[in-house]
């Protein structure tokens, strides 16, 4: 599936997309989860999670053209996908929801500030439900170890991902 090119996304690999969800599928039961999905983009992450059969997967990302493609496709294959067109912060900010798992894919021009920031919000309004998992795309070179909740990261070619856990 590939967004269309005047979408402003830069889609996770498939190499890192299967290793992500290799380690993912050791650790949870995908028919049980509740997922979020920020700075969705073209909603590619996300339609792996459907593809496993998460019942439950909420979208987030500012662009419009973005949440338009998603809606669509989703509506197209029949995958259980709510779009939400808004400002990740201020959706944080007003979301009384948790999540099993929470993935995050910010704009590749993201500050350490603004990586800090967001996992703050994730873990100060207490989104990840127990035994949860957040999870951020980033840079190789960004280093987050320092951040609460950091448990560890992998890299995948370019792409690393961080988890972090709270208290629960």
């Amino acid at each position: 599936m590939t967004a269309p090119k005047k979408l402003p996304v830069r889609p996770t690999t498939d190499f890192a997309k299967e290793a992500l969800f290799n380690i993912l599928s050791n650790r949870f039961d995908f028919t049980e989860l509740e997922v979020l999905d920020l700075f969705a983009g073209s909603g590619n992450i996300s339609y792996e999670f459907a593809s496993r059969g998460v019942p439950q997967i909420t979208c987030v990302d500012v662009h419009a053209g973005c949440v338009k493609f998603i809606y669509k496709t989703a509506q197209e294959l029949s995958f259980p996908i709510t779009t939400v067109k808004s400002d990740v912060y201020k959706y944080l900010n007003a979301s009384n929801a948790t999540f099993d798992i929470i993935f995050a894919d910010p704009p590749y021009v993201f500050e350490l500030e603004q990586f800090e920031n967001l996992v703050e919000k994730i873990f100060q309004n207490k989104l990840v439900k127990p035994n949860g998992v957040f999870i951020i795309e980033h840079p190789k070179q960004t280093d987050l170890s320092n951040f609460f909740g950091y448990v560890e990261s992998r890299r995948y070619g370019s792409s690393m991902f961080s988890f972090f856990v709270g208290d629960g």
